[in-house]
């Protein structure tokens, strides 16, 4: 969760009220919020040193769907709300003295779809800024920045001297080669490209230059003069920054996120409205769309959902009236009034700009128990009784994981991310792109798909515990994940184990006796393939899978018991991965001698042996033992 920090004196200053540090905690507490650090102590502790000191502060954990708690301005505003010493402001759009004739305009280019399409924007006029207020205007912006806007990746703000400007104003996309201006902070000008190159050794743009990098054309804001407002999301002009001495600010926002967009604008205009000669008034911008159709922004008009007296009292065993509910939604800076129906439970309840987290009644009765208080709950005992257990599958991961644990192998717990090649090209296996779950830009290619099998796991695990002494035997019992667009998620989850041996000889017989401690532990009996009278087993077969050394290798086969085959193995057949041999027999795993090659790319020296088998065609048939057992 977010963390910010905010002066400790300027807070007490707008709360009216000095806190001990207890006192605060319990009312953070109160509200939802957390109190993590106060630095008085250790600033106190610094001026007796004569150490340089800055003001003692208080740092506050949010939740990090309440974006309007990222600034002093929002976490004192309904602190204050939530305390009852002032109402929830009730922001509004201001146009100026010739109406809607008179807004500032935007126009909006049909290129900025190739690269980043949505724009709003925002007017504070008559704005007084301190050097206080001033830092936190810009903190605000990189703590959005870091948080909704997933570092500039969904969306960039900008803000600009208005007085510097004169309208109206475009948003285009032009190649990097026809962009040229002078940088914040900087007086001499560079081409787009140029700037690239100028911000690869800079500490903090330098993270965000790879949104447009290769993008054939970058967003760019320009003023009726065609000078350069923004290059979105990499940085502003300097011509148009803000100063202490700034009365009207226009705030830019680009996006690829049209509801992100919409929360970021709101709160940036929403937050600083309060230092605008007329508090709480913002001036919109008229933009004139890529298909010419007119909108204004920002949106600030609140949202109307209703609520029900029942259904907070169902959630939070109170006996609440309707106007007991809606006085405590007034706390949380909500506006609710009775329904003028009929219906004497429901409460209307009006969403301000600054609560994007409210999306269900659900959010609503949370925050009546918020307001209520959450140790003022009445607490009672469930009207029903129920014994926990562990679940199927679970239960029989024990068994294994217990039995091979006393045959003396070492479990291990691998990630359950991997890299492409490590789950199939280093398995001399082929990647079909219909089995394994990829992950979409994934931060390091070590984690780059959801593992389909758990060797790569157990492999890896060796490899790094290679000066060991011999031999090596470890073991797993975890999930792979398979493609499955047959299921809701279009995939699917799967129990398996899996050991692996290691050491100077190849050691097949160990795994294959491993396996076979695993199955008599499950009362799964060994049958002969050709036995057709066995009504259930398992029996192996030779196989050519090029992850194992050839004739060194066998598929395990596992025989349904007659009185659960035609259920079960309708289910089964149901999942896209499980093959049937001609005797409908499921195919339950592969054991064998890993291929020399395979060892190689993990960089393992010595012989391996492994086994892997599925657990899902058990989980029933186990019912009866561990009833027994329990």
């Amino acid at each position: 969760m977010p963390t910010i920090a905010v002066d400790k004196a300027e807070l007490w200053e707008r709360l009216g009220q000095e806190y001990t540090s207890d006192e605060f905690d319990t009312l953070c507490f109160e509200y939802g919020v957390e109190l993590d650090e106060d630095t008085t102590a250790e600033v106190e502790e610094a001026i007796k040193k004569g150490l340089p000191a800055e003001r003692p502060q208080l740092k506050i954990e949010t939740p990090a769907n309440r974006y309007d708690l990222l600034c002093i301005e929002g976490i004192s505003r309904a602190l204050k709300v939530f305390l009852g010493k002032a109402k929830a402001p009730r922001y509004r759009l201001v146009y100026p003295p010739k109406g809607e004739a008179d807004l500032l305009t935007v126009t909006i280019h049909p290129e900025t779809k190739r690269v980043r399409p949505l724009f709003a924007c925002a007017i504070l006029r008559n704005i007084k800024f301190t050097p206080r207020s001033y830092a936190s205007f810009i903190d605000l912006q990189d703590k959005l920045h870091q948080n909704i806007c997933r570092r500039r990746q969904l969306v960039a703000i900008g803000t600009h001297d208005l007085d510097t400007l004169k309208g109206p104003f475009r948003y285009e996309a032009r190649a990097p080669k026809d962009i040229k201006f002078a940088p914040l902070n900087k007086e001499q000008e560079y081409t787009a490209e140029e700037l690239m190159t100028l911000y690869e050794s800079d500490k903090q743009l330098s993270r965000y230059l790879h949104i447009i990098r290769d993008a054939p054309v970058y967003p760019i804001i320009y003023d009726a003069e065609d000078r350069v407002l923004s290059m979105p999301p990499i940085i502003n002009s300097n011509h148009s920054k803000i100063t202490l001495n700034t009365t009207n600010v226009f705030i830019d926002v680009t996006a690829t996120d049209q509801t992100k967009l919409d929360i970021v604008v709101n709160m940036v205009a929403t937050m600083f409205s309060e230092y605008c000669s007329e508090p709480f008034t913002i001036e919109p911008v008229k933009m004139i769309l890529p298909d010419g159709t007119v909108k204004i922004s920002p949106d600030l008009s609140e949202r109307k959902m209703s609520a029900h007296a029942s259904y907070v009292n169902s959630c939070t065993g109170l006996s609440l009236k309707s106007d007991e509910v809606a006085n405590l939604l007034s706390k949380m800076s909500l506006f609710p009034t009775l329904s003028t129906t009929t219906n004497a439970d429901e409460i209307e309840v009006s969403i301000p700009p600054t609560r994007p987290d409210i999306l269900h009644e659900c959010d609503i009765m949370e925050d009546a128990a918020i307001a209520y208080g959450f140790n003022n709950l009445p607490d009672t005992f469930p009207p029903t009784t129920t014994v926990g257990q562990p679940s199927a599958i679970n239960k029989l991961s024990d068994i294994i994981r217990m039995e091979w644990a006393l045959a003396g192998w070492i479990e291990v717990l691998p990630l359950t991310l991997c890299s492409l090649e490590e789950n199939f090209d280093f398995l001399n296996h082929e990647d079909d792109n219909n089995t394994a779950v990829k992950i979409a830009n994934p931060k390091t290619l070590e984690f780059q798909v959801v593992r389909t099998t758990l060797i790569p796991g157990l492999l890896k695990t060796i490899r790094e515990n290679r000066s060991h002494s011999l031999p090596l035997k470890i073991f797993e019992t975890g999930d792979v994940v398979f493609k499955d667009l047959k299921r809701e998620r279009q995939s699917r989850n799967e129990r398996h184990a899996a050991a692996i041996w290691c050491n100077k000889t190849a050691g097949f017989e160990i795994v294959h006796g491993v396996f076979d401690r695993a199955m008599k532990m499950l009362e799964i009996p060994r049958i002969s393939n050709s036995d057709s009278k066995a009504e259930t087993g398992y029996y192996l077969e030779e196989t050519s899978d090029p992850m194992f050394f050839p004739g060194r290798a066998a598929t395990i086969y596992y025989r349904v018991p007659p009185h659960k085959r035609k259920s079960t193995l309708e289910k089964l057949k149901q999942d896209a991965k499980a093959v049937f041999n001609v005797h409908e027999d499921m195919v339950l795993g592969t054991l064998g001698i890993l291929h020399p090659s395979v060892l190689e790319k993990f960089d393992i020296q010595y012989p391996c042996s492994a086994v892997e088998f599925t657990l899902e065609p058990f989980k029933k048939e186990m019912q009866k033992i561990w009833t027994n057992d329990e």
